[in-house]
């Protein structure tokens, strides 16, 4: 992908600017947050939370109410890298193949391109900021409490969630969404409403950055301890003839090389719980012995359960963009604006200037430009994920099989109609050249995709898919965990993710697995 190409450039462009901007904000740094170094041999708690992330650091600060807690994150701070803490810095991160890079980079067997984060605070730590709630129909279908479910967005919203500023060519998009038949125009709203809408921000006024990582601050630093560079390399069991084998604790390593053991609490009802995100969560069981048994053996891993569907139902949102060069200045933005068209099950988004080119090309002069791109909603295709090796620090191996169902490709067929629309709007002309057609633009994207030219729009999505990565599946709710994230034949493990999605919730989901954390916390302190 472009973007990654950009590295250096981007360095050069905005060294200033970081050394401004980049302490902008006071970071919350937290008495209970430590390396894993600092780590005893063995210690005990409550309860155990694998992945500081976007549902993992929620899940924490609220089960830290009136129980003693631990969180193992295998990355670091989100609040001293500029590049993370800045929008400015959202191309950056996603190129950056370091080591100690917030986002680790994994390409899938389908050949497109992704990123995994690696820092507390999770995929709020790296993406583009948009924040959405999941529809009526979505909170229903799952059965969760709607008005826990609202109470637990409102808990989330009122941290780390902001009204963005819209103007310029972000009011022209909104615009023409609606002039393309997207309708109605919903103003400003969190809430899932076909049409176009202006949704919240995790980025303030300033531009900085606000992780589920903030949401730590709701915590009691007193029941509460975060290990940071903390790899966990498997969950450990103890098995009982005639009954379910039990979680009681985990084995992890510091970055020093040290293993650590964390254990349960002599309690009942203390638990382990994985939140880990859809790749590292199946990952784990695996690496746990909780997995298809003939791939585990494969790897001479000992066999706790024999779970055929732990790493099935991976799915990723196929997204595809068009690159329109615009006749005058394009401010700098990211998405603020989204059509939620439910009933062709796509929404379509738009980023602008310097990020818009730094997806597609290293070329700065393209930085006058806008992307256009969409997503379809609920891909029919699904793939499966499986271990590469025994190195809980490698990627495992996915495979995602973007199109393999033909109605994800008519979707995504009917949203670039949408987005054909758009481009050749009135409310979008002053940030097209004269004469530019939807056609032109497709032509344009395809050469700076190094991709053959062609008219079929079905060959366009084929050759130019894209992740947005909302990827999710592989624990999911109903195969591997049921309805209250138990895993299914162990005791005391849930896990509470992406993974454990169907469908990925709302335009983006961050909101949704926020809230999740939230939800979850007070769901299980109240059992």
């Amino acid at each position: 992908m472009g973007f990654v190409k950009w590295v250096p450039i981007i360095a050069a462009y905005l060294g200033i600017f970081f050394i401004v901007y980049s302490f902008a904000e006071k970071a919350p740094y937290y008495s209970f947050t430590k390396d894993a170094t600092s780590a005893t041999k063995t210690e005990y708690f409550d309860y155990i939370i694998i992945g500081g992330g976007t549902a993992g650091c929620a899940l924490a600060a609220t089960l830290s109410a009136s129980a003693k807690v631990l969180l193992l994150e295998r990355g670091g701070l989100p609040y001293k890298n500029p590049n993370v803490t800045h929008m400015m810095g959202f191309l950056s991160t996603l190129g950056d193949s370091s080591p100690s890079s917030a986002a680790q980079q994994f390409v899938s067997t389908d050949g497109v391109p992704n990123q995994r984060p690696r820092v507390l605070g999770g995929g709020t730590a790296i993406n583009a900021g948009f924040f959405s709630r999941a529809s009526k129909k979505y909170v229903e279908e799952v059965g969760w409490e709607p008005r826990l479910v609202n109470k637990s967005y409102k808990w989330v919203e009122r941290k780390v969630v902001f009204r963005p500023q819209v103007m310029g060519w972000q009011a022209a998009f909104r615009d023409g969404l609606v002039e393309a038949g997207v309708s109605l125009n919903n103003g400003f709203t969190y809430e899932h409403l076909q049409g176009t809408k202006i949704g919240g921000s995790i980025f303030d006024r300033g531009g900085n950055r606000h992780t589920a990582a903030d949401l730590l601050e709701y915590a009691d630093q007193t029941m509460i301890t975060v290990y940071l560079h903390a790899s966990v390399h498997r969950i450990l069991f103890k098995s009982v003839p005639g009954k379910k084998p039990k979680a009681y604790g985990v084995l992890f390593r510091d970055s020093k090389g040290t293993n650590h053991t964390a254990v349960l609490n002599d309690i009942p009802s203390n638990e382990i719980i994985v939140s880990a995100g859809a790749l590292g969560s199946p990952q784990l069981l695996m690496l746990s012995g909780i997995g298809p048994g003939h791939h585990l053996k494969a790897h001479k891993i000992n066999v706790v359960l024999d779970h055929p569907m732990v790493g099935q139902g991976m799915s990723d949102n196929p997204m595809n963009v068009v690159l329109i060069p615009s006749p005058r200045p394009v401010e700098n933005s990211l998405v603020k604006v989204v059509g939620i068209v439910d009933d062709v099950g796509c929404f379509i988004e738009a980023i602008g200037g310097f990020f818009a080119s730094g997806i597609l090309s290293t070329d700065q002069s393209l930085i006058q430009s806008t992307l256009i791109g969409e997503k379809v909603a609920r891909p029919f295709s699904t793939g499966y994920l499986e271990l590469r090796s025994n190195d809980p620090d490698e990627n495992p191996e996915v495979t995602f099989n973007y199109f393999k169902d033909p109605r994800d490709l008519q979707i995504c067929v009917k949203a670039m109609e949408i987005i054909g629309r758009v481009v050749e709007s009135k409310a979008y002309s002053r940030y097209r050249y004269p004469n530019t057609t939807f056609e032109s633009v497709m032509q344009y994207t395809l050469e700076l995709s190094r991709k053959q030219q062609t008219n079929s729009l079905e060959q366009f999505c084929i050759d130019t898919v894209k992740t947005i990565w909302h990827y999710h599946g592989g624990c999911q709710v109903g195969r591997v965990v049921d309805s209250d994230y138990r895993v299914m034949g162990v005791d005391s493990l849930r896990v509470i993710d992406g993974s454990t999605f169907i469908n990925s919730p709302g335009t983006n989901p961050q909101a949704t697995l926020m809230m999740l954390g939230r939800y979850m916390g007070q769901k299980i302190l109240q059992q």
